[in-house]
């Protein structure tokens, strides 16, 4: 950790801010919502900004950073900027070519961060989803540590300074780590956690191989149709977190993001609304009590808000593992 708490050293050296801006909305609001919140975030002080090709709206996300850097606000090297391979980019030849396409809607000359979106490779081809006549969608059969050896190449030529994973299970980490000739370790696992969805035995599992946990619905995720169990309860609304948060004059948002970061996770907030964005901020302002972290962890109940159904029955399908 720096001095103020706020950055984390990653396994290659570099370092991760580690309160991150989540981009991710809805297919039609997506590019709308980039262009509106992504310079505010950058201008109340978020400096790590996590996007990805499946999103849709880098060109968005580009335009919002180069306009902070034009007036001003930020120089590039003060931007942590994540960008994440879809699934129907795992064959080796087409991976480069897709950070590079990232690169130029986000008009960068590489990212901080780039990394394998899911473990599960999908038929090549313009469709993000590509399905058969029964909806299923269609896998391509690469091993994704042949994907990883393409990543390691986009590392040593410079278009990407780290290169990690997300939504990998530990087995899935140890195919990668265990990799013959392996040259980078991924430096992070980028997950779905939450205080219903711990995940304490893969972050002690990345812990020990020096990877750091990211997570993404820190704060039990927008009700995104189609993606989200819509019987979940709302984990905002949980009275123990309510509590806590009443203790420390902070709202529950605020008490599930500093739960993460105390517990050496680097935390994802999404934000559609300029008052929750500035809110998200002040995660630094203020400590948990072990008492407090007790009581959160005491909250795990292994729901998962995006469990990804489209992809059951892929054969690499990480989400039937413990962890």
């Amino acid at each position: 950790m720096d001095p103020k708490g706020q950055k984390v050293k990653l396994n290659d050296g570099h370092f991760i801010p580690v309160l991150g801006f989540g981009t991710y909305a809805p297919q039609e609001v997506a590019k709308r919502d980039a262009l509106e919140f992504t310079p505010f975030a950058i201008e109340v002080g978020f400096r790590h900004i996590d996007c990805a090709h499946a999103y849709q709206n880098e060109e968005q996300i580009g335009q919002a950073i180069r306009s902070k850097m034009a007036d001003g606000t930020v120089k590039r090297e003060d931007i942590f900027c994540t960008s994440k391979l879809w699934c129907t980019s795992f064959r080796p030849e087409l991976v480069r070519p897709a950070l590079e396409k990232s690169l130029k809607s986000l008009q960068l000359d590489y990212v901080d961060l780039y990394i394998m979106h899911y473990p599960l490779a999908l038929k090549p081809g313009e469709e993000l989803y590509p399905k058969d006549e029964n909806g299923k969608l269609i896998a391509d059969s690469v091993d994704f540590c042949l994907t990883w050896e393409a990543l390691e190449k986009c590392k040593d030529a410079g278009l990407a300074k780290s290169i990690g994973v997300s939504n990998f299970n530990h087995k899935q980490l140890e195919k990668i780590l265990n990799k013959p000739g392996l040259k980078y370790k991924p430096v992070c696992n980028q997950v779905e956690c939450h205080p219903y969805l711990n995940q304490r035995k893969l972050l002690n599992f990345c812990k020990s191989h020096d990877i750091v946990l990211v997570a993404y619905s820190a704060l039990g995720s927008q009700r995104v149709k189609g993606w989200v169990n819509p019987n979940h309860p709302v984990l905002l609304e949980d009275p123990v977190l309510s509590a806590i948060a009443q203790k420390h004059k902070k709202t529950a948002a605020l008490v599930a993001l500093r739960y993460q970061i105390q517990r050496g996770v680097v935390v994802l907030a999404k934000g559609n609304n300029k008052e929750w964005i500035k809110e998200n901020m002040q995660v630094f302002d203020f400590e948990l009590t072990p008492e407090d972290m007790k009581a959160v962890d005491g909250l795990n109940r292994n729901i998962r808000y995006c469990d990804f159904h489209p992809g059951v029955g892929h054969p690499e399908f990480p989400f039937s593992e413990e962890y």
